[in-house]
């Protein structure tokens, strides 16, 4: 029976996907020869298996040879292809932690012959120690078990061998004998590996800081020491007490692809000692004490008690805004909207009519005015009308008021879409005794609701952060919005980007093209502008650089192109928390004459922050081409840490106050270098709160 399941895997295995040769052919048809394994593994035709319809089968049969190529792999040390195992299965097609025929899994080979790089690969896609070593002995026993079988093996092997005269059987059996003496080798590198080990040593850079005003987080790195077994496992233990006595709680760590550990449920205000320690299969090493040895969960906002200033801000809005809808609904505006459920069948044969009246479609072209135009994009394809253009209407042909100021009034408005018929409700009385402004939003109104019927949607996206002009006397407000599903569109379609801005027959001369022209030549930027300012920064805390520039009408801000939503800045470190001690010792800095505050005391979260910030501030004046030496009358803002959604926080770098904002005609020795652009301080602020 064993023969015809040998000669039964053996077939299987030559069908395998092409993977790394081993010493013999026959060594894998032998790894589970130890008797305490059988599978009914019989041979098969793939093509009847599918006339047969049984795919489960043939599936199954596939992820048994995916598991054994993974244990034939981690034998030969070949990491290539226990990576490409890895990436190519998930842990439970490889069952990557369900013991072998000898009790071993893959890890367990990595680590008893010290491969470090093959054992980290399986510890970061999850593979465990197998469950039957619990204790030293029981690992110790186990390993001679399965050497001295082996050796049994290998001499019963050679004396049959010896023994017998040259036919088809000898030639098994010396294949036997070879796979066996292989396996004999292999059992007698682990036993030396796990016999020559000694327990790791401590973690090291254990660095201790206040996650919040109830938890702290703990990092750390692997030991030092190359000589030890790799590690496997973590321990993080806390105390109120410096000799851990009592200890409070620990936590072990078997996840290895991030080496850090919130300890959370903590009191605010109690100091908390922590240590870690490393484990591998000679057991758990000694413990290392934390930089800094303790830390006191708390908040910045706990210095002087103040309660975060956005608190509420979005429900009162809210309720302002329910308000105001109360006291229009009895407005004379509202009248004609009154029967309109009543008219259902009236309203919509009236819209109908509305599409295909000639005010109401696309434009073609561009007379001296003011237009919207709506830019949808899905992967490389554009929304165009049915004559190949970006979807343009008319605002007014007779513009003639202050752009900037309208424009930010219509950003705003863009965060409103679905109210755009309530608005225009609320500003139609005495319309024309209005004045130019308010007739211009008006018309602003009306082109976003014509807008949104031609196209059948309300939502335009995010207003582009400047009008395109062009010395034509025309202005393009620009919406830009990315279609992520299959969503349908009325009077338009897609098309490729490249085949619209190829395609597109130009009007005007490249000197002074239209302001669709540039539009078009444009698109990508701006289809990258909408793109980069959705990112969102990673957790942690970040050193911030306010730099603004003025001009007749507005003030503009310094932002990277990368992330036009944020400040120019640097991160700092990856926990956002500021600590009351840490925001005390800022005070303190910001308040001090000298241009040199003196250091802090050594080994103390304080002192990490100072650090931190030193090199920080290298960093980001690097990054906005300031000398050093110009910064040393920059200043930290002490008035509060910018705090976004709990998971990102701001420190702010000021320049002097004459060098906050830039007027008019003043000249700026230090020009950031390309990567970065300038926005309106309105709409960097509607960006920031998208």
């Amino acid at each position: 029976k064993m023969t015809q399941q040998m000669r039964d895997l053996q077939l299987a295995q030559a069908r395998k996907p092409p993977g790394p040769s081993s010493p013999n052919a026959a060594k894998r048809l032998y790894r589970n020869l130890s008797g305490k394994f059988r599978v009914n593994y019989t041979s098969f035709d793939e093509g009847s298996l599918a006339g047969r319809g049984e795919k489960e089968k043939l599936r199954k049969s596939y992820l048994f040879q995916s598991n054994a190529a993974l244990f034939e792999a981690v034998e030969l040390q070949d990491l290539d292809r226990v990576q490409e195992l890895l990436k190519q299965y998930s842990p439970e097609e490889l069952d990557l932690n369900t013991p072998n025929s000898e009790g071993l899994l893959p890890l367990d080979i990595a680590i008893m012959t010290n491969n470090a790089p093959i054992a980290r690969a399986l510890l970061q896609a999850g593979a465990k120690e197998s469950p039957h070593f619990v204790s030293l002995e029981s690992r110790s026993l186990h390993l001679s078990t399965l050497v001295r079988e082996a050796e049994q093996r290998v001499n019963e092997l050679t004396a049959q061998v010896v023994n017998e005269a040259p036919n088809a059987d000898c030639s098994e059996k010396e294949k036997q004998l070879k796979a066996w003496e292989w396996r004999y080798r292999l059992y007698k590198r682990m036993k030396a590996g796990f016999e020559h080990a000694r327990v790791p040593d401590a973690p090291t850079n254990v660095h201790l800081s206040v996650a919040s005003s109830s938890s702290v987080q703990v990092t750390f790195w692997e030991p030092l020491s190359v000589n030890s077994a790799v590690v496997t496992k973590y321990k993080v233990e806390w105390s109120c007490s410096p000799t851990f006595s009592p200890p409070l709680g620990e936590a072990v760590i078997d996840k290895l692809k991030n080496l850090h550990f919130t300890i959370r449920g903590l009191v605010s205000g109690t100091a908390y000692y922590v240590q870690v320690s490393a484990y591998n299969m000679k057991g758990w090493g000694p413990p290392q004490a934390s930089v800094p040895p303790f830390a006191i969960p708390s908040n910045w906002r706990e210095y002087d008690g103040r309660a975060p200033r956005r608190r509420g801000q979005a429900e009162a809005l809210d309720h302002l805004l329910g308000q105001v809808k109360t006291v229009h609904q009895h407005c004379v505006c509202h009248e004609p909207c009154k029967n309109q459920p009543q008219s259902r069948k009236h309203s919509v044969s009236k819209s109908l009519k509305h599409l295909f009246h000639p005010s109401s479609k696309f434009l073609k072209t561009l007379k001296r005015g003011l237009y919207l135009t709506a830019i949808f994009y899905k992967d490389d394809n554009i929304l165009v009308t049915h004559e190949d253009q970006i979807p343009v209407v008319e605002i007014d042909d007779t513009y003639s008021c202050l752009l900037m100021q309208d424009f930010l009034w219509f950003t705003k408005v863009s965060c409103m879409w679905d109210e755009i018929l309530w608005l225009r409700q609320c500003v139609t009385v005495s319309q024309s005794s209005c004045s130019c402004i308010l007739q211009t939003r008006f018309k602003m109104l009306l082109a976003i609701s014509q807008m949104q019927g031609l196209l059948g949607i309300q939502d335009l996206g995010q207003v582009f952060f400047e009008p395109v002009k062009d010395k034509q006397g025309n202005i393009l407000i620009v919406t830009l919005k990315e279609v992520k599903t299959n969503q349908t569109f009325e009077s338009v379609r897609w098309v490729p980007i490249c085949k619209l801005q190829t395609s597109r027959k130009s009007v005007s001369s490249p000197e002074e093209p239209t302001a669709l022209d540039t539009l078009l030549i444009s698109v990508q930027d701006k289809l990258a502008y909408h793109q980069q300012s959705s990112h969102a920064l990673s957790p942690g805390l970040y050193l911030g650089y306010l730099k603004l520039c003025s001009a007749v009408d507005q003030i503009r801000v310094l932002v990277p192109e990368r992330l036009p939503n944020i400040l120019c800045h640097v991160k700092i470190r990856s926990n956002p928390n500021i600590s009351r001690e840490e925001w005390e010792w800022l005070q303190k800095m910001a308040s001090v004459e000298e241009p040199i505050p003196v250091e802090p005391e050594a080994e103390t979260s304080q002192n990490h922050l100072f650090q931190e910030l030193q090199v920080a501030i290298k960093e980001l004046m690097t990054l906005v081409n300031i000398p050093l030496q110009e910064a040393k009358d920059f200043r930290l803002y002490s008035q509060e840490v910018l705090d976004f959604g709990g998971q990102v926080s701001f420190l702010l770098l000021l320049p002097p106050s004459d060098d906050v904002c830039t007027a008019p005609g003043q000249n700026n020795p230090y020009t950031p270098r390309s990567g970065f652009l300038t926005l309106p301080l309105q709409i960097f602020e509607l960006g920031e709160e998208r």
